[in-house]
């Protein structure tokens, strides 16, 4: 069911699951409580990149050949979902440890799967077909739920999705945001933050026709409920975009790994990784060639990058790139859960070091709201904050930061070493200890995340783990 050999291991590659993705998140997003979940708790629209990787990898992880990988996977999924709870703009409860609910975003990836080979003129078998149903139900029994939730057949299946797209689909404000928001407005990815004129070059054009792309792909009785407009022309885009993608799965074996993109796009300019230097090489040619296009076709301006070396940020800024991670213009506890759900993710915490974490966000968020909510809106503005940002480094958050070093000095001998402090900021650090007699001691690691989290320094190794898209 898992590894190489299943079904879907053979689309992993496959650069036709980008589209089926994309289209994926929209049905999934027009469910009533994960459309309500997203709004509330995701970081999809201030950090769409990093969602996108983290969710790769938890993918990889759960079809993977490893099952105690895939074990611990489905433990901290979910972990990550119990804490997912709330209620929607219209009082309606939402809860993403719902069976139901899970049952339906693995429904959508099969059917997506399916859609994409029939959409680019190769469907699959009826044997293969069922084959890939039957891996998917094996995913959703690996996170522990019961048989039942999803059809037991794949005839039945069909019944049941054509049931809740006609029923319980609605056009959605997750939904929207992701067909008419998230691609006309999507952040350069880490790889291209120096490049702002290149990217919205290329934004301005592929944002609106991802959005056609995909409309025009989801079920008919379902647009036609929703309101979604087609524009004149989108189903003929759509198959020709699903053709052409399928091209390149005839390129030599290795020329499109998933894993390689993945890394390659989250890779920061700042990073250790000899890749980055042949990139910070290439750049400079593709900035010539933006000074260029600039001279051609002016663009609308572009937040200008930061310049290497700065050290201080504004407090607007630090409110905008740092703290208000799902993008919705407050502070409040959705926000410090999604840093705690990023740090632990990439620290791979199991119980109870995750809970621990969580428990010190927690205890921050309730001495910030006790010091800077002053209206009183169970919520911080960024006015607020800027008003009395010299209140963040309070008892609470220096908790934080002793957590996260107790979670990182796995030998407990109060010092990171090159090793350990290579775990926690995989994906770009700029203190490397490999070779040197300097340790990493808790007051100088407390000292520096404090730093950071009151918005003193920019140039910090947590940039790339809580401020990057």
């Amino acid at each position: 069911m898992f590894g190489p050999g299943s079904q879907f291991h053979e689309f992993f590659n496959d650069p036709r699951w980008a589209l089926a993705m994309v289209r994926a998140t929209v049905l999934e997003a027009a469910h009533p409580q994960i459309g309500a979940a997203l709004i509330d708790n995701s970081t999809f629209v201030a950090h769409p990149w990093r969602r996108l990787r983290n969710t790769f990898l938890s993918m990889q992880r759960m079809f993977g050949a490893d099952d105690h990988v895939r074990q611990r996977e489905a433990a901290r999924l979910n972990r990550l979902h119990a804490r997912l709870n709330g209620t929607d703009a219209r009082d309606r409860p939402y809860d993403a440890m719902d069976p139901d609910v899970r049952a339906w975003v693995v429904a959508t990836l099969f059917e997506s799967a399916v859609t994409m080979c029939r959409l680019s003129g190769q469907p699959l078998e009826q044997q293969a077909m069922e084959r890939l149903y039957a891996e998917f139900q094996a995913f959703l029994a690996a996170l522990g739920d019961e048989a039942g939730h999803l059809p037991p057949s794949l005839h039945e299946f069909w019944h049941y999705y054509d049931r809740v797209v006609e029923e319980e689909l609605e056009n959605t404000e997750a939904m929207r945001i992701i067909l008419y928001k998230l691609f006309d407005h999507l952040p350069a990815p880490p790889l291209l933050h120096g490049l702002p004129t290149l990217w919205a070059a290329g934004r301005t054009i592929a944002g609106p026709v991802i959005g056609a792309i995909t409309v025009a792909s989801l079920p008919e009785p379902f647009r036609r409920r929703a309101g979604l407009p087609e524009l004149p022309g989108a189903q003929t885009l759509m198959q020709g975009a699903y053709l052409a993608v399928g091209l390149a799965r005839v390129l030599p074996d290795g020329w499109i790994q998933a894993d390689t993109i993945s890394d390659l796009l989250s890779l920061s300019p700042d990073s250790d990784d000899p890749r980055a230097r042949t990139i910070n090489a290439l750049r400079d040619t593709m900035n010539r060639a933006g000074a260029l296009i600039r001279l051609i076709s002016p663009l609308p301006p572009e937040p200008r990058p930061t310049a290497q070396g700065a050290t201080q940020r504004s407090a607007e800024e630090f409110f905008q790139e740092v703290l208000d991670q799902t993008g919705n213009g407050y502070l409040d506890w959705p926000d410090l859960a999604a840093m705690a759900r990023e740090l632990s993710s990439r620290l791979d915490l199991d119980e109870p070091e995750e809970t621990q974490l969580y428990n010190a966000f927690a205890d921050w968020w309730r001495e910030l709201q006790s010091a800077l909510d002053t209206d009183g809106d169970g919520r911080i503005s960024a006015e607020e904050y800027a008003a009395a940002a010299a209140s963040l480094a309070g008892p609470a958050l220096i908790k934080v930061a002793e957590v996260l070093f107790d979670a990182t000095d796995e030998d407990g001998n109060q010092i990171i070493d090159a090793d350990e402090y290579r775990t926690l900021f995989r994906t770009a650090f700029q203190r490397d200890t490999a070779g040197t007699e300097t340790a990493y001691t808790r007051s100088a690691f407390i000292k520096d995340f404090l730093s950071f989290m009151t918005g003193r320094h920019r140039t910090s190794p947590y940039d790339p783990l809580l401020a990057q898209a």
